[in-house]
């Protein structure tokens, strides 16, 4: 009797050493995989605040550039990233320049907001409108990528009184009447910028609330990932709405 309880206690012995490596074992798999997921939660954030962002279009002010359902991409390192909760801006590869599709924190509606327009004026540019038709720097531009949609209507607004303080000398002594499509002309401040919506009589932009400031701008958006038509009728649900030709599309 005495023999068989001494082999019995090496047993034991090795199974409790078993069961501890298994438990190392498991807890070390799972210190890797909370390792694994905290790194990549971490490059998600870093990429977010500092490289691209993603948004989606919920409204028709920059048709047919940007459609409602259009998922573009933010290069938010294009200007230069914020380094959140501070006023300080990360150098960017590149400056804004006349035509880049911006997208920028709007201070003018309750709540703020993210808006996407096409940058049109830069620092020092003297802009106008005469009959729907934008002139910059005394010439009429050429924009091809805009879409008109209400010709027949010109109405003027009282938010577009920011004006009278921006105008050229030689209108400032006369009576001042602006409107959707006869305005200015109007000098761009330093340091800030003119926006406008592509789809023109369709957009609120800066001939009603202003300019922006470069302080305010998040990035330059670059592509479209991704295009739904969450108004299409027929086809297969989701998978028959996609816009498979927008997809991957770079945006001038």
């Amino acid at each position: 009797m005495a023999t068989d309880r001494n082999t019995q206690a090496p047993r034991a012995s090795t199974r409790k050493a078993g069961s501890a490596k298994r438990e190392e074992s498991v807890a070390g798999a799972m210190w890797e995989w909370t390792k694994s997921i905290l790194i990549g939660f971490l490059i998600f954030v870093v990429i977010r605040t500092f490289l691209i962002q993603t948004f989606t279009i919920i409204s028709g002010s920059m048709e047919d550039t940007l459609l409602i359902g259009d998922f573009l991409v933010l290069s938010k390192s294009a200007y230069g990233a914020t380094i959140p909760y501070t006023d300080v801006r990360l150098p960017g590869y590149s400056e804004p320049k006349r035509n880049d599709i911006v997208v920028f924190r709007s201070h003018h509606q309750e709540p703020e907001i993210d808006l996407v327009k096409r940058l049109v004026g830069m620092p020092g540019d003297t802009l106008s409108m005469t009959d729907g038709v934008l002139y910059l720097n005394g010439k009429a531009v050429d924009e091809p990528y805009v879409k008109h949609t209400d010709v027949g209507y010109d109405g003027g607004d009282p938010s577009m009184e920011w004006q009278k303080s921006h105008l050229v000398d030689s209108v400032r002594a006369e009576p001042y009447y602006p409107t959707r499509d006869n305005w200015g002309p109007v000098v761009v401040p330093a340091g800030s910028y003119f926006m406008m919506g592509d789809n023109r009589e369709q957009s609120l932009d800066s001939r009603y609330w202003g300019f922006v400031p470069r302080s305010d701008m998040m990035g330059r958006a670059v592509g479209l990932y991704f295009s739904y038509d969450r108004a299409a009728i027929g086809g297969l649900p989701f998978f028959g709405h996609i816009r498979w030709n927008r997809i991957g599309d770079r945006l001038h």
